[in-house]
């Protein structure tokens, strides 16, 4: 067998030598039709590149040729490069029809931005400027840290806006948030750590990614001033995960005296602190609070992404370790995947440092805001039995059912049927109270704005029938 690339348009060809060459191209052309591989209208290599490539003389091509244009096969034409004319019905295989996926109309799941509000000319406005003038080494192999560009604009807007206590030489970024806690994970597990206490409730599939990396989840309860310190110190854990800004997915805000109190653990402990930064850019009727990090920046890794403020399909995320684990970090990340997407991450610089991200981020916090009041006049109006909290910042708020009420099943059950999507608290908890409290999580961020209205007009009619 001989295989063959033309020079002109690429053809791979198998030769059979058991024929001669000139039916070998023959059968090798005609199956490549017959198998779907050359398509209706698919040009051909000229017969002198086809036959420089497979090393035969020029004539055997075009006799090769000749002949499937007899049989219908191709078309040819003086001065035109060959062109199939002609291929041969299939007989399409029997696949079994899958089963039709279910979209409901409405969906008020949390941990959701509205995608509909991504800032689509400001990205590609920003990706072209980048692309005009960027060097040609942006398309090789970067640092795995991510392109300094990106630091430094992270640098000054991390610190500028959320209080954190960085340099560019420190950051590293990341796909995500999911990445970086499996980074994370990775180098608690390499210097021997064996147990992550989390937050209790708190999202399952972080509980997932620390247990695939070899350590043990530890849960801790949380109250309205967030984790319990006073529950983390009998664990015995070396590391916390927590979402001091807006716990997910309570809704609390850390307190002050909690805030100091975790810090004073790690520091006794000789702990550290993964602080999940999420919904930090999103406040409401108060006083923006800073991140956990800059109390102690020795004992927090400080971890933030684009998902909600700009979208989760960006990918980009950042952490800023300590010094003592920053090139461990550095090391799992290159050996994970080399590094995050050049492009996006200039282009996100850009934006930072033009100013656009935070006109942005004001955009959007006063859609969320009024969308939060919609959100509370609407139940309070219509069902004032239920009790919400976490409304002051984020993108979600947590609705109590009344005591005597109906259950998280049955809330599920009459959602189905009015074609909304939500969550219920109970799918949260790592080791539920008893008895455990019910509840609906409503991400209001979700729906496109035209969809906000009647997707509240539904919760409302959801919980009027149950």
């Amino acid at each position: 067998m001989q295989s063959g690339w033309s020079s002109d348009r690429d053809l791979l060809l198998e030769l059979d030598r058991a024929v001669s060459l000139r039916e070998g191209i023959e059968r090798s052309v005609r199956q490549a039709i017959r198998d779907g591989r050359l398509t209706l209208g698919a040009l051909l290599p000229s017969s002198r590149s086809l036959a420089g490539d497979l090393g035969v003389a020029r004539g055997t091509v075009s006799a090769a040729y000749a002949q499937l244009a007899a049989e219908g096969y191709l078309d040819l034409r003086q001065g035109a490069a060959p062109r199939v004319r002609w291929v041969p019905p299939r007989q399409p295989e029997p696949v079994p029809s899958p089963a039709p996926e279910l979209r409901p109309r409405w969906d008020l799941r949390p941990g959701r931005p509205d995608a509909a509000s991504f800032p689509r000319h400001a990205w590609s406005r920003a990706n072209r400027q980048v692309l005009a003038r960027a060097p040609d080494e942006i398309f090789g192999y970067g640092d795995p840290r991510g392109t300094m560009e990106l630091r430094r604009a992270l640098a000054d807007y991390l610190g500028r806006a959320r209080g954190v206590d960085t340099h560019p030489e420190r950051l590293l970024i990341c796909n995500g948030f999911t990445q970086a806690l499996t980074l994370i994970c990775s180098a608690l597990r390499a210097s021997g750590a064996t147990t992550l206490a989390v937050e209790d409730p708190s999202a399952p599939r972080y509980r997932g990614l620390a247990e695939a990396a070899g350590l043990t989840v530890i849960p801790v309860p949380c109250d309205q001033d967030g984790l319990r310190t006073d529950c983390l110190s009998l664990t015995g854990a070396r590391a916390v995960l927590v979402t001091p800004a807006h716990q997910y997915p309570l809704g609390a805000i850390m307190s002050p005296a909690r805030r100091t109190a975790l810090v004073e653990w790690a520091r006794r402990c000789r702990a550290v602190i993964i602080e999940d930064d999420y919904d930090g850019e999103f406040r409401y009727d108060r006083q923006p609070v800073g991140a956990l990090q800059h109390l102690d920046p020795e004992h927090v890794i400080y971890v933030g992404t684009a998902s909600k403020t700009l979208a989760p399909g960006l990918r980009l995320g950042w952490l800023n370790p300590p010094a003592g684990m920053a090139e461990a970090l550095r090391n799992a990340k290159e050996h994970l995947d080399r590094g995050t997407s050049t492009l996006e991450q200039l282009t996100f610089a850009e934006l930072i440092a033009s100013g656009t991200f935070d006109r942005h981020i004001r955009r959007m916090r006063g859609i969320y805001r009024r969308r939060r009041d919609e959100l509370v006049h609407a139940l309070t109006r219509t069902h004032p039995g239920l009790q919400l909290t976490g409304i002051s910042a984020g993108l979600h708020a947590l609705a109590y059912l009344p005591e005597h009420g109906p259950s998280e099943r049955q809330v599920r059950s009459r959602a189905a049927r009015h074609s909304l999507a939500l969550r219920t608290l109970s799918s949260f908890w790592h080791q539920p109270p008893q008895p455990a409290p019910q509840a609906i999580v409503i991400g209001y961020a979700t729906p496109a704005s035209h969809a906000y209205g009647p997707a509240l007009a539904a919760l409302t009619r959801l919980l009027a029938d149950v």
